[in-house]
């Protein structure tokens, strides 16, 4: 069982991937940016840490890239899986950016629960 912290500001995204970890026996919780991501991170109990986040790209107040590099400045190890459907305005690609900053894996908006739990498997055996 895998500690698994989602950081993504759609409401209904958000609760998916929720559900679809903790119906594969992950212990899952939730931020709606990449503050209040951050602050979870932050508060974790030491003997608690987490093993995995997931993070959107697009989001308010914190997005997901400097999300990635504060928490690769934080916790080096920690597995990191970004996900995105583009930008607002238009169709942008910056996934590949997120790996060049440390996330070990990315996926694209829309995906399918099963999809999202190959690539947590893939990242939580890597």
């Amino acid at each position: 069982m895998a500690k698994v912290l989602i950081i993504d500001d759609d409401d209904v995204a958000r609760a998916v991937l929720l559900r679809t970890l903790t119906m594969a026996g992950h212990e899952a919780v939730g931020a709606r940016d990449g503050l209040e991501g951050m602050e979870r991170f932050r508060n974790r109990p030491p003997d608690s840490p987490l093993d995995l986040v997931i993070t959107d790209i697009f989001m308010p107040n914190q997005e997901g890239l400097a999300t990635i590099m504060e928490l690769r400045r934080g916790a080096p190890s920690l597995k990191i899986i970004a996900i995105s459907g583009g930008g607002a305005r238009a169709s942008l690609d910056v996934l590949p950016v997120a790996e060049a900053l440390g996330a070990h894996r990315t996926l694209r908006k829309p995906f399918t629960p099963v999809e999202v739990m190959e690539v947590v498997r893939a990242v939580l055996e890597g």
